[in-house]
């Protein structure tokens, strides 16, 4: 007896799910939270931390300083890094890939989406774009309100390169980035099982031709 797949649009629903509660969560902190330290909310003490902040680029705020109008460059990358992951997670649904990895590119969507809409129109409905852009269409800032605390002084100077600086490891971030970070974490945990699976698919259908 042949087993019942679960229908596609229930793992692009996953990706709405991922949007919907990124978006309210943005637009919670933007409503209700002062920017910076001032409007600051701890968590669990000194380690996490709510936490305005408006990331113009890349993740941790890097931005594309080599290229002129890189912030419009970002946008337009990750409008296309959806349309490819959007297109990948049907491909591997066909494959009738592992759900877990289905699961996974369906989160990695919704975060690469989340913070898209966030480039793409908070210029405009926010007007949190970059004060020297040409047009806040794809100028908008991400919004980050996830600080966690990790650690924050000198590094000993015997460490190669980095020695004797001073550096601050605390992540800010959002849902979005969450939801990316934990896909990519499950598919290089399970990497054997979710590719495996696909490769032992191929084989089937091979022998069956």
């Amino acid at each position: 007896m042949e087993k019942k797949r679960t229908p596609i649009y229930l793992f692009y629903l996953i990706s709405l799910l991922v949007i919907g509660i990124d978006q309210a969560v943005k637009m919670l902190v933007h409503f209700n939270m002062i920017k910076g330290s001032k409007g600051q909310i701890q968590v669990l003490g000194e380690f996490f931390k709510l936490h305005y902040l408006t990331n113009p680029g890349m993740a941790f705020g890097m931005e594309i300083g080599f290229i002129d109008n890189g912030k419009l460059v970002l946008t337009i990358f990750r409008l296309g890094a959806m349309v490819a992951i959007g297109y990948y997670l049907y491909s591997l649904y066909r494959k009738d890939s592992n759900k877990g990895l289905l699961i996974c590119i369906s989160m990695i969507l919704g975060g690469a989406i989340g913070n898209l809409i966030d480039s793409i129109f908070y210029g405009v409905w926010l007007d949190n774009a970059p004060f020297d852009a040409p047009t806040p269409w794809f100028y908008g800032q991400v919004v980050d309100m996830f600080y966690i605390d990790i650690w924050e002084g000198r590094i000993a100077d015997w460490v190669p390169i980095l020695g004797g600086d001073y550096m601050a490891l605390w992540p800010v971030f959002n849902v979005a980035d969450a939801s990316i970070f934990l896909g990519i974490t499950f598919i290089l945990i399970f990497q054997k099982r979710y590719f495996g699976q696909e490769e032992e698919n191929k084989k089937l259908v091979e022998s069956e031709n």
